[in-house]
């Protein structure tokens, strides 16, 4: 898709994209959360046949501001004999990850008219590096440090379990998240968020979650049920069982503090479900080349919503898990699981990439033989 190049004074539209992409970024995760919220009280009243909200605003659009003010107004409780300045820094290493991570993701392609019928590439990403998606693998990690030093300041048996409970987790399913972000990069040969989804152009037919079938398929359902175990959602959401734990490690959180965490899980599902869109599901690509006058960031974010309703819909259809349970399928399955499709996906890549089978890779070339005498040919 094609656009006039828009100057700024000194600046134009290539050179303020980064910080536009950035911008829109950072704003889609906040305020995403309140609108999050309302579309999952909504969708669970559709499924459980519940009314849902319906009190404040018509189809209680207005909701989230209620909860947003009741929030803020609230009472910032301390409670006695925590660690203060690790029970306040817990909500915000909790929040930057997210944050942080939304500066790598692509949003969309276009060409440029720079005028003179010349064009020019620009990509609506904040910073493309060549290891984007370990930077995104990084941060996800981190995001569980929040949660644990929040549980163990608050000098509460009910917080230190959920921390806990927390850790264990993110240590089972992250060695499965890997391996299913690996069998990705295999497919389309580089770590960078933008490349992995210009490998995938062409149509829903060449996105990875079909490449090297059925192992993209897998992999992508690997991903997916580790996700959902990361960003603590039912029916992973263990840490915050309230049927055994009152809130986990949010027992002791009121007021702002309280809402940060919340914002945090949001964020972490917004996420997590614009990676899985680039990995899988072909970024900002069509679903058919005929469909490509519609702009990408359409496309982008249309996927993702369809992700985030998948996130609702596990969490008003499925249990949660006891505690083995959750342990023995994230080692026990989802693992071996993970594993022997990304050996087997390997094995398959090899073979396509064959000099003989038409591969990316130039076949070697042949040493010259020796003539007679020991000379070799010229």
């Amino acid at each position: 898709m094609t656009i006039p190049n828009i100057s700024f004074g000194p600046f134009d539209l290539v050179a303020v994209a980064p910080y536009v992409a950035l911008g829109l970024m950072l704003a889609t995760v906040l305020l995403a959360v309140p609108v999050l919220t309302w579309f999952e009280r909504v969708t669970l009243g559709l499924i459980h046949d519940r009314l849902g909200p319906n009190r404040v605003g018509p189809r209680g659009l207005l909701q989230p501001i209620a909860d947003g003010i009741k929030l803020f107004f609230k009472e910032d409780i301390l409670p006695s004999n925590v660690d203060r300045r690790i029970f306040y820094l817990a909500p915000a290493i909790s929040m930057m990850p997210p944050l942080v991570a939304a500066a790598l993701i692509p949003l969309g392609d276009f060409r440029v008219d720079m005028g003179g019928g010349q064009t020019r590439p620009l990509t609506l990403v904040a910073a493309d590096i060549n290891v984007g998606i370990l930077w995104v693998l990084g941060l996800a990690s981190l995001q569980v440090y929040g949660l644990i030093l929040g549980g163990w300041s608050s000098n509460n048996k009910y917080s230190l379990l959920g921390a806990l409970r927390s850790s264990a987790q993110a240590i089972s399913y992250e060695l499965a998240l890997s391996l299913g972000v690996l069998m990705a990069v295999l497919m389309s040969h580089s770590m960078s968020l933008v490349q992995i989804v210009q490998s995938q152009t062409g149509g829903i037919m060449h996105w990875n979650i079909l490449g090297l079938f059925p192992f993209g398929l897998v992999a992508a359902g690997v991903y997916a049920i580790a996700a959902v175990a990361e960003t603590n959602r039912a029916p992973f959401d263990l840490p915050e069982a309230e049927s055994e734990l009152v809130a986990g490690y949010q027992t002791e959180y009121s007021s702002m503090k309280f809402a940060i965490f919340f914002m945090s899980e949001y964020a972490a599902v917004v996420i997590g479900s614009c990676v899985a869109v680039v990995l899988w599901l072909g970024g900002w690509d069509p679903i058919h080349p005929v469909l490509g006058f519609i702009p990408g960031p359409l496309w982008f974010a249309g996927k993702v919503l369809l992700l985030i309703f998948a996130f609702v819909w596990v969490r008003s259809t499925l249990p949660r898990f006891r505690y083995d349970q959750l342990m023995r399928f994230g080692w026990m399955r989802l693992l071996p699981v993970a594993l022997v499709a990304l050996m087997l996906a390997a094995a398959m890549s090899a073979y396509r990439t064959d000099p003989s089978a038409g591969s990316r890779i130039p076949p070697k070339p042949e040493k010259p033989k020796p003539l007679m005498g020991g000379t070799q040919s010229l």
